[in-house]
């Protein structure tokens, strides 16, 4: 993997794990998924209450999840680092914008690629998250790909919870779970638009918070 500019900071504060959300008072938890949900592709989305800015109004899309922990991206956050000027060769690939997004706090100086792909060729450097969802080795030749994807984002860091952390947060209702789609992960959407675009196909309490703002203190 290969890192993009140490200029390009995280919203939200220095740089730390993903521990230690804040909740903005007691709000009953809502029926939703829980963590026998949190899979690969499943989306992690931030409740109102969750004041922590730095996840507040978020949606994170899972990458890996078993006894040792979480890992995910925070999607719709785009910074103003250009692709074309960190790896070229990767920006002809990508989407519009064609920037890097802020995966997250953790590891902010590694990159991370997500790729869209429904019929990848052998030893591409692509691996399969889940479905059409690929992670892709930015070491491999972009050449390789051309014609293969549907589109990719790059992503500076991302989210990490430990064992039992996530747990704890979805458990006090500060986390929905739901699933994911490919054009979730290409999406053009931006923090609210996009939070609001994935709580707008539930169904029952999580649809109707889709009209309220993603910022808990906005409520």
């Amino acid at each position: 993997m290969n890192p993009p500019p140490a200029s390009d900071p995280e919203p939200g504060g220095p740089i730390r794990p993903a521990t230690g959300r804040r909740r903005a008072g007691a709000v009953p938890a809502l029926s939703t998924g829980g963590l026998d949900d949190v899979r690969p592709g499943a989306l992690l989305v931030a409740m109102p209450n969750l004041a922590d800015p730095t996840f507040s109004g978020t949606v994170v899309f899972v990458l890996d999840h078993n006894a040792g922990g979480t890992l995910g991206v925070v999607l719709g956050r785009p910074s103003q680092v250009e692709i074309r000027d960190v790896l070229p060769g990767w920006s002809e690939l990508a989407v519009e914008p064609g920037v890097f997004h802020v995966g997250g706090p953790c590891e902010t100086d590694t990159a991370l690629c997500l790729a869209v792909s429904r019929t990848p060729g052998e030893d591409c450097g692509l691996r399969r998250v889940t479905g059409d969802v690929h992670l892709v080795d930015l070491d491999a030749d972009p050449d390789t790909l051309a014609g293969q994807l549907l589109g990719l984002r790059v992503f500076a860091g991302y989210a990490g919870w430990s064992a039992g952390q996530l747990a704890a947060e979805v458990a006090e209702g500060a986390w929905a779970c739901v699933p994911g789609r490919p054009d979730d992960v290409l999406s053009d959407l931006a923090g609210p638009a996009l939070w609001r675009r994935v709580m707008g196909r539930q169904i029952g309490r999580l649809a109707v918070l889709s009209t309220a703002s993603a910022d808990p203190s906005a409520n």
